[in-house]
């Protein structure tokens, strides 16, 4: 008998054949390339940066680190400046900033140093030269000067922290930081809003400095009348 011929379109040469070879072939080299790390903790392919670290609450991203530093630093020297504003502050609105500052950041450097120690995260314990050289501006200055420095130079650094406690809400995982950068935006938005109401603020200080990089503003115009100081947008917990 004659070999029956070949039925054209099967076997494991035939156009279907080739294929599911080269499916599988893909497949496996997808599977040989995620392998070394997904055997591996806390190196999820989603989160492969060596400035991320794995925590309890999820991802600690280098921009989370970097907002912990920055209101550190901001508890660091904006109560010394209130403090002063108490006392030097020459209208009861100056004064009363000086006061937002202080309470302000009596609340949230508390919640800043707690939040860092749970998650390991080294936190600086002096003001960065920048913030120094702010201090010694204020020093220096008296009377109706001293209240446009004194608005001038914390409205400034204000809106230096508020982008990134807004950016850090955006977009971290990490819940314990996403609660904090709750209480971080409120509490700079009190500020913010405290310091404009002296009517001392100068903005093209404020936005020449801001573009520039920031050094601390040299002059401001004659102050506007003062205004009202509105009440705070939070009050921190009974006993701070």
């Amino acid at each position: 008998m004659r070999p029956r011929p070949p039925v054209k379109g099967r076997g494991i040469v035939s156009g279907t054949g080739l294929i599911v070879m080269c499916l599988a072939a893909t497949l496996a080299a997808l599977v040989f390339s995620l392998w070394p790390y997904t055997d591996r903790p806390g190196t999820a392919p989603d989160a492969l940066s060596a400035q991320t670290l794995r925590t309890s609450y999820g991802p600690l991203s280098s921009l989370d680190q970097e907002f912990l530093v920055k209101f550190r630093l901001a508890g660091l020297w904006e109560p010394s400046a209130g403090r002063q504003a108490r006392t030097k502050g020459t209208t009861p609105a100056v004064r009363a900033g000086g006061r937002h500052l202080v309470e302000g950041h009596r609340f949230l450097d508390e919640r800043v140093r707690g939040a860092a120690a749970q998650l390991n995260v080294t936190l600086p314990d002096t003001p960065d030269d920048r913030q120094k050289q702010w201090l010694a501006t204020l020093d220096e200055a008296r009377g109706a000067e001293y209240d446009r420095r004194f608005a001038t130079v914390l409205r400034l650094a204000q809106g230096q922290v508020f982008p990134v406690a807004a950016q850090v809400r955006a977009s971290t995982r990490n819940s314990l930081v996403r609660d904090l950068a709750d209480d971080a935006t409120m509490t700079v938005l009190d500020h913010i809003k405290a310091l404009e109401a002296t009517g001392d603020v100068d903005y093209d200080a404020v936005a020449r400095d801001m573009a520039a990089g920031s050094t601390p503003p040299a002059s401001a115009p004659t102050p506007a009348p003062s205004m009202t100081l509105p009440p705070p947008a939070f009050r921190p917990p009974p006993g701070q």
